[in-house]
């Protein structure tokens, strides 16, 4: 059965809501395409998808160096446990165990 034709498991998915009301087949019928749209909008619409794939400018100093490194798996849990930034705390440690030993 193709997937447009198969049942929504309400548990998987949730109800629908009025902020995301679920599209019937009378709103489907009314939806146009992009290439439909009036030029305005499309220019509007392009603009903010191209804005979104902008990137961060290049880091300011000190400049970090892209390494690949293999950790066994009991720490990188650890390490990835701790959330966001996590890459961070591992240059801190570094930092501390070698930069510090060093003076």
């Amino acid at each position: 059965m193709p997937k447009s034709e198969q049942s929504v498991d309400k548990e998987e998915y949730g109800v629908p809501d009025a902020d995301s009301p679920e599209w019937t087949a009378e709103k489907f019928a009314r939806s146009i395409g992009f290439s439909e749209l009036p030029e305005q909008m499309r220019k509007t619409f392009s603009a903010i998808q191209e804005a979104s794939r902008k990137r961060r400018g290049q880091q300011k100093a000190p400049t970090k160096q892209p390494v690949t490194i293999r950790l066994s798996p009991d720490v990188l849990a650890v390490l990835r446990g701790k959330g966001r930034g996590w890459q961070t705390l591992v240059d801190q440690a570094l930092r501390e165990k070698f930069l510090k030993a060093k003076a």
